[in-house]
């Protein structure tokens, strides 16, 4: 039955809403607008973790552009103090349950210091069939700023033979078999320290030791200053 402009017996068809896309854009602009000027790091991820946004404040920590994060892993940025914490989140975003889960986590600032916090992790996608999207908000613990003294106390001995057999021109290999470990465990710590410490290369790292106090300035062969 052909009912033209009206519908069954008569009645006039309520014609289906029209989506007002200008008034959708101008909220989609403000909702941006407000998480970017959110003075906590937060990001928007997928649910494997991929930062789909992060605010100015979270690239902050590492010195780099919101922008550039961008397919970036969120658990490539923090360190879990608990690493069964994921397995538990990671169920939950299973099953879809919309509840909040803090996660205690440490990383490395561009500055080179090493910050705690808790990142709280929400499901902020309502659809039952997709994978949610998750909001990740850090929120940075207060710490006072690490003298080179504390610096050189995160060390342990090991990390600082590495630090002056380096130093001195020792390679991988050479360095392994003086403190006992293989080639690819040295390169492991080495990549470890240059990270914690936010350098690139071996000079460079060997110029942050001498700056932190693990190497002796005035002895060569290098050699790591004593514990006091």
């Amino acid at each position: 039955m052909d009912c033209g402009e009206h519908g069954p017996y008569g009645l006039a068809a309520t014609p289906a809403p029209v989506p007002d896309s200008a008034a959708a854009v101008f909220w989609r602009n403000r909702a941006t607008g407000l998480f970017d000027r959110i003075p906590l790091p937060a990001a928007f991820c997928t649910a494997d973790g991929t930062i789909l946004r992060a605010n100015p404040a979270l690239a902050a920590e590492w010195g780099r552009l919101a922008g550039s994060l961008r397919g970036h892993s969120a658990l490539d940025l923090f360190h879990m103090d608990a690493r069964d914490q994921l397995r538990s989140i990671a169920e939950a975003i299973r099953l879809h349950r919309r509840s909040r889960y803090p996660v205690a986590v440490h990383w490395i600032t561009a500055d080179g210091i090493e910050r705690r916090g808790d990142v709280s992790v929400d499901l902020v996608d309502d659809t039952s069939t997709d994978e949610p999207n998750l909001l990740v908000i850090v929120r940075v613990a207060e710490e006072e700023p690490r003298s080179p003294a504390t610096a050189a106390a995160t060390l342990d001995d090991t990390e600082a033979r590495i630090l002056a057999l380096t130093a001195g021109g020792a390679t991988a290999a050479q360095t392994a078999s003086a403190v006992g470990l293989t080639a690819d465990g040295v390169n492991y710590h080495l990549k470890q320290l240059s990270r914690r410490w936010n350098v690139s290369g071996k000079a460079a790292l060997v110029a942050r030791a001498y700056v932190e106090g693990i190497l002796a300035p005035d002895v060569w062969p290098p050699v790591p200053v004593p514990h006091t």
